[in-house]
């Protein structure tokens, strides 16, 4: 079967790149594309300007649109810091260490990440530790002490817990729920 001559070739539907797009339409383009990623969630400095390196915007543009949603207030490290700590120590029981950690990755200042990881003071850190604990045992019936001491120690230690703190967490939820000695009792942490 033979196309037929008077067929015009398919139009492309691929977008202009952006190093294509005039001055004033690529600073357009680049402008809708943070308000896009704002109205999602609140975006650090660093997210935004990765989102449009990866798009192809040109650092200029970038800086200069970064620059102006900063002035504008749009753009604030410390209050995404605060709100992202909150937010993840509440709901994913993350403690200090874990949470600097992701701040870092999403581009903000390591003492603007320590700042705000450091609203949360030991007592509630340790009262977390010890929810998570609770509601993973209530999970592990069966489970001899030591595979349950394993595992507790390790779910801690990835959310970031000093071991310090895990250790004793752990070895006083186990008495809790009835263990006479726990695998815990003769560690010493570092």
């Amino acid at each position: 079967m033979s196309e037929p001559d008077s067929a015009e070739p398919r139009r492309s539907r691929a977008r202009v790149p952006v190093s294509e797009l005039p001055p004033e339409e690529a600073r357009a383009k680049a402008k809708e594309t943070c308000f896009d990623l704002l109205a999602a969630r609140p975006r650090t400095k660093e997210e935004l300007r990765s989102a449009l390196v990866r798009k192809g915007f040109e650092g200029e543009v970038c800086d200069e649109l970064l620059r102006k949603l900063d002035d504008a207030g749009l753009i604030d490290d410390a209050a995404f810091a605060e709100s992202w700590v909150r937010s993840r120590h509440t709901h994913q029981g993350l403690a200090k260490r874990a949470l600097v950690a992701e701040l870092r990755r999403k581009g903000v200042d390591s003492e603007v990440a320590a700042e705000a990881a450091g609203e949360i003071d030991a007592g509630a850190e340790e009262e977390r530790a010890r929810e998570l604990v609770r509601k993973k045992l209530r999970t592990m019936t069966g489970v001899d002490e030591q595979k349950a001491t394993r595992r507790l120690l390790g779910m801690l230690a990835r959310k970031g817990y000093p071991q310090g703190l895990s250790y004793g967490v752990v070895r006083e939820e186990l008495r809790n729920t009835g263990a006479e000695s726990t695998p815990l009792d003769d560690a010493t942490p570092d």
